[in-house]
């Protein structure tokens, strides 16, 4: 007579059967040690920090904030070195811009601000199209994108003109393309373009193209060095390129941004092609940045 097995007999057979497979697999090195190296390549680490703040010192650097993470901005240019004395060489002439940047996700920024200079509003958005990373898939930069919308409200034409609206619009766009070659050393070339649609000149080209180029050199684990320099392709006349050196400290939430530079201006259009001031000359304005970061929406985490 033939016994055939119980359903619990036959339980406990197919688990032996899979545990005495799984050990068997174990002891073959070689076998596992194949497969944790195709995990490990599969594993692609994103390099962060390339620089310090979502600004190298007027314009873009290549970082976001965070989903969710809001960036509230204050930038502080006074004027000139070379005034003197008399204007307590140049702080006693200052501008003022306040900005807000907001993560809608970690790829894309979003953010507005309003400066004193020529009284001007900004609207921009910020992309990430490729992340420096190592692993399997490594990239060896990151790229971003950035489209920017401005509006000045300074009469500076007649406001009689019929093309007058025309003459406060101003639009640019923007590929940052970065490298951090160590925890010490960044790279950032920043092809540019700015349109106008009123130029100062009949004889000025309305699109006006430069080639930024930015680094970040570290010192301290809190200090960093910073600079950002624009050649203007196709200049206005009596412009010069813009050049600006500075310091970053971070302190907890906040870093603090000290810099010199030529410039008045602290936006795309006024920094790159607008800017007449010359080193040689003295024509040197001290500025901070302050940013401070709140944390607007939580990111969900998955347990």
């Amino acid at each position: 007579m033939i016994h055939k097995p119980s359903h619990k007999k036959l339980i406990l057979f197919f688990l032996t059967l899979f545990f005495t497979t799984t050990k068997s697999i174990a002891q073959q090195p070689d076998l596992f040690k194949e497969t944790t190296d195709s995990s490990a390549k599969k594993q692609v680490d994103i390099v962060r920090s390339t620089f310090k703040t979502t600004r190298l010192i007027n314009g873009h650097s290549i970082e976001n904030v965070g989903r969710g993470i809001l960036d509230f901005r204050i930038s502080h240019r006074f004027g000139a070195l070379n005034q003197g004395g008399k204007n307590f060489f140049g702080l006693d002439n200052a501008f003022t811009r306040l900005d807000l940047d907001y993560g809608i996700t970690d790829k894309l920024m979003v953010g507005i601000s309003r400066g004193t200079y020529e009284k001007e509003f900004t609207g921009f958005l910020k992309y990430k199209i490729l992340r420096q990373s190592t692993g399997s898939s490594s990239n060896p930069i990151s790229v971003s994108y950035v489209a920017t919308a401005f509006l000045r409200t300074r009469e500076v034409f007649d406001p009689n003109a019929s093309d007058f609206t025309k003459q406060q619009f101003f639009y640019a766009q923007q590929f940052l393309i970065a490298r951090k070659f160590s925890d010490y050393f960044s790279l950032q070339l920043m092809p540019t373009m700015v349109y106008y649609q009123s130029t100062p000149s009949k004889s000025d080209k309305n699109y006006q193209f430069s080639m930024g180029l930015g680094m970040r050199q570290r010192i301290s684990k809190r200090v960093n060095i910073t600079g950002e320099y624009y050649y203007q392709l196709n200049p206005f006349e009596g412009a010069s390129n813009s050049l600006a050196l500075g310091f970053d400290i971070e302190t907890g939430g906040h870093v603090f941004q000290l810099h010199l530079t030529n410039t008045y201006g602290t936006t795309e259009r006024t920094f790159i092609h607008e800017t007449t001031g010359k080193w040689g000359d003295g024509d040197i304005h001290f500025g901070f940045n302050i940013s401070r970061v709140f944390v607007i929406k939580k990111s969900k985490v998955i347990q």
